[in-house]
């Protein structure tokens, strides 16, 4: 008897809008929040979700990812009946490693899929930070006996033209897809989550595989040709917390997010029931800093600050020295900021040091990001 649900992360993309923080490192694998790398969340909710099969689709800089998910340990996917699996693109026929798209990455794995033999397969993203129960999105998805459920959230009507935009009927069945709608009719957003039910996603995707024409995309093949042949898709609408952090600004955003009194994420776990696991297992939560040298920031334990610190969120071994000024700003792990020196409103990649003296990003205009020891 196969398993009723397999998860299938798509953790594969450059992420070239996150410029010099993704020369060396795929997307899913930054760090985020002070002790956690992005691809944390959809893992810990798999996890925390009662799901126990785990297929990470890698491409770009799969090394380094392939290493950190490792058998899945850290998140408890490591078991008799568990397992947390890489699953590299493969050689195409022109010879590069590399997936043609969405729906092909899934399409390539389809023996993966198949050992498994599930009745529902649940197709994540590698790059979002949110706290979500797929379990709960399964029983809808099971109630509306539906071939695709696709997870949506409200957002305004200036921001839905920047996504893929769900038109519903009033029991929440999807009559039309629009990707980036210039005039929206609905505000329900594409979360780029989906539940198939298996026979139906294996046989679109092999049909999908033989148009030459094909993008080979979830959302620009794969839904509307569901659509055209009046299958059964539905929406359901997600309410909590969720960010796509693939530019600059908005993983700056998401960290200043952690600092929000309002923010639903909840990264301390204040009720025990859905923990982001990361690579430090025993590591204490940050410290929310109250003092006089650190006021509202995220200080992980691992941190040395002798200067001031004001609404960021520093990793683990960063160094502020005496006279140093650090605000609104993301610290990576291994940054040093010299005696004296002060950053505002930035990103400081990994192990970069702000020399004394130096002041960054005064103007506070924009986001700046700090690699290499260069703006």
């Amino acid at each position: 008897m196969g398993k009723e649900l397999v998860a299938m992360i798509l953790a594969g993309g450059r992420g070239s809008r996150l410029k010099e923080l993704t020369a060396k490192v795929a997307k899913p694998a930054v760090h985020f929040g002070g002790k956690y790398r992005i691809i944390d969340f959809p893992l810990s909710n798999c996890a925390n979700s009662g799901i126990d099969v785990v297929g990470v689709l890698t491409q770009y800089e799969s090394v380094l990812l392939g290493e950190y998910v490792g058998a899945g340990t850290k998140w408890g996917l490591d078991g008799n009946n568990s397992l947390a699996a890489i699953l590299p693109a493969r050689e195409g026929a022109d010879g590069a490693n590399w997936y043609a798209g969405t729906a092909d990455a899934i399409r390539q794995n389809i023996d993966f899929l198949d050992q498994y033999d599930p009745e529902y397969v649940l197709i994540l993203s590698g790059d979002h930070i949110y706290k979500m129960d797929y379990a709960e999105m399964l029983a809808a998805h099971k109630e509306k006996n539906a071939d695709l459920t696709v997870a949506v959230l409200n957002v305004s009507l200036k921001e839905a033209s920047r996504f893929g935009i769900m038109n519903t009927n009033e029991d929440g069945s999807i009559y039309e897809f629009e990707e980036k709608p210039e005039k929206p009719k609905s505000t329900l957003a594409s979360m780029g989550i989906y539940i198939f039910t298996y026979k139906e996603l294996r046989k679109y995707l092999l049909a999908d595989a033989k148009k030459a024409d094909s993008k080979h995309d979830f959302g620009m093949n794969i839904i509307p040709d569901m659509l055209a042949d009046n299958k059964r898709l539905y929406a359901y609408e997600f309410k909590g917390y969720w960010k796509d952090v693939g530019t600059v600004e908005s993983l700056w955003q998401a960290n200043m997010d952690l600092l929000d009194d309002k923010n639903t994420l909840d990264l301390y776990n204040t009720k025990k029931d859905w923990k982001i696991y990361g690579e430090d297992t025993l590591a204490k939560p940050q410290v929310l800093g109250v003092d006089a040298e650190i006021s509202n920031s995220l200080v992980n334990q691992g941190c040395t600050v002798d200067g001031s610190v004001t609404g960021s969120v520093l990793s683990a071994n960063v160094f502020v020295g005496k006279g140093a000024k650090v605000v609104d700003s993301v610290l990576l792990p291994g940054v040093l900021v010299e005696e004296g020196a002060e950053v505002y409103k930035a990103i400081v990649d990994e192990n970069v040091t702000i020399k004394a003296g130096t002041k960054i990003n005064e103007e506070q205009k924009d986001v700046a990001l700090i690699s290499n020891n260069s703006l």
